[in-house]
């Protein structure tokens, strides 16, 4: 069973930053492709960030040159660094992997980005 706890959301103005972790609770964190979502009011939820165990990163369009994901696998952590926030960024955010083809998703953060 994998556990996956994300903290670090909040309130920011237009312009700001924050940085999302996501905690695993398992050891294996190392070789797991790990993925950053995130969903907005009445929108579907989008892929924002993945990192491979290799840490090859791969970015959803509207956050290209913006934001940068990374991990740590002596803390089995997983990072979401947000630059250049904008009100449209507003969304609660889900760590998410999968083991065995089953999907394992934190219980997400809220970010807020007013204007």
């Amino acid at each position: 069973q994998m556990q996956l706890v994300e903290s670090g959301g909040g309130l920011v103005q237009a312009g700001g930053s924050l940085r999302l972790s996501c905690a695993a609770s398992r050891g294996t964190f190392s070789g797991l492709l790990m993925d950053w979502y995130r969903q907005a009011p009445g929108k579907q939820r989008e892929l924002v960030a993945t990192i491979t165990s290799g840490g090859s990163t791969d970015y959803g369009d509207s956050v290209k040159g913006r934001f940068t994901i990374s991990r740590d696998n002596a803390k089995n952590t997983v990072y979401l660094q947000m630059n250049s926030l904008k009100p449209e960024d507003t969304a609660v955010y889900y760590c998410h992997t999968n083991i065995g083809w089953r999907d394992f998703w934190g219980q997400g953060t809220q970010v807020t980005v007013s204007s």
